[in-house]
């Protein structure tokens, strides 16, 4: 009888899913839209701010001559608290990205954390590079954690040859990556959308304005319906600020947060090749 080989079995990934709550996701738009018409019907369209108030009251009361430029944003229509709306999802979601990438960011410079592994790992002292993850509790801290915990395990596993350890320890940091990774990147999407859409949705605001300005003007006609017409476009363009301001935040907080990421996946991926190499070196 052939003499069969005993086979190596594949162990389990030692990494454990995150448990998060996505509740913010829909929660924040919500409240923000809500708040944001608060914000619009009761401040910017204060009786008080006008000259001749809308007795009636209701869901859009037609104000008149605003007394400040504060007041004649209200002018604009209702798709100012669209604006205002994701005005405050910018704030709200560049505090969370901002909150969840600091922590993910861990303690101390990703590089020295990385080089510090890399010198105990190259004096065979596992146990001191576990330290080091446990001090820098990042996101690269982690993957790193979750590589080192296999790549110890691998050091006294006799029944793999040593390419077959090293697929063992590469896959272990991939599985915790594609962990950590979508952390990192939940919720950006408002971010992006806000960016291009904001202006649109800006764009709508002052093309209904005008509308609204030219169809009064050609109804009433004269100087009279011009002066109408200058006030009306200068309340139209309230959209368009509001619109560019909201999207150019929107752009500037995306581009520093995906930054922010971007340095953490490189962490990652040097961390990836730190243990993979040092492996192969070192025990071959």
């Amino acid at each position: 009888m052939a003499e069969t080989k005993p086979t190596a079995t594949v162990k389990a990934t030692s990494v454990q899913p995150k448990k998060s709550s996505n509740a913010i996701s829909w929660i924040a738009p919500v409240v923000c839209i809500i708040a944001a018409y608060l914000i619009w019907r009761f401040i910017l369209g204060a009786a008080d701010g006008f000259e001749n108030p809308d007795k009636k009251g209701g869901f859009w009361p037609e104000h008149k001559d605003p007394k400040d430029a504060l007041h004649r944003i209200y002018e604009g229509g209702i798709i100012i608290p669209l604006l205002i709306g994701m005005l405050l999802m910018v704030i709200v979601f560049s505090i969370e990205r901002y909150l969840t990438i600091r922590k993910a960011l861990g303690n101390g410079s990703i590089s020295d954390f990385v080089r510090k592994v890399q010198y105990h790992l190259a004096n065979r002292n596992v146990d001191a590079a576990l330290s080091e993850c446990d001090k820098q509790r990042g996101s690269v801290g982690n993957v790193m954690k979750a590589g080192l915990r296999r790549y110890k395990e691998m050091i006294n596993e006799g029944n793999m040859a040593t390419e077959q350890k090293v697929i063992s320890i590469q896959k272990e940091v991939e599985e915790a990556t594609a962990l950590e990774l979508p952390m990192l990147q939940k919720n950006l999407v408002f971010l992006s959308t806000i960016t291009s859409v904001g202006t649109l949705v800006a764009l709508l605001g002052t093309v209904i304005g005008m509308i609204k300005s030219f169809s009064a003007l050609g109804k009433e006609g004269g100087a009279g319906a011009a002066a109408e017409l200058a006030i009306g476009i200068s309340e139209a363009l309230y959209n368009t600020a509001l619109g560019i301001g909201t999207s150019a935040l929107a752009l500037i907080m995306y581009n520093v947060f995906t930054t922010k990421i971007d340095s953490i996946t490189y962490g990652i991926d040097e961390s990836g090749f730190t243990l993979t190499q040092s492996f192969a070196s070192l025990y071959k």
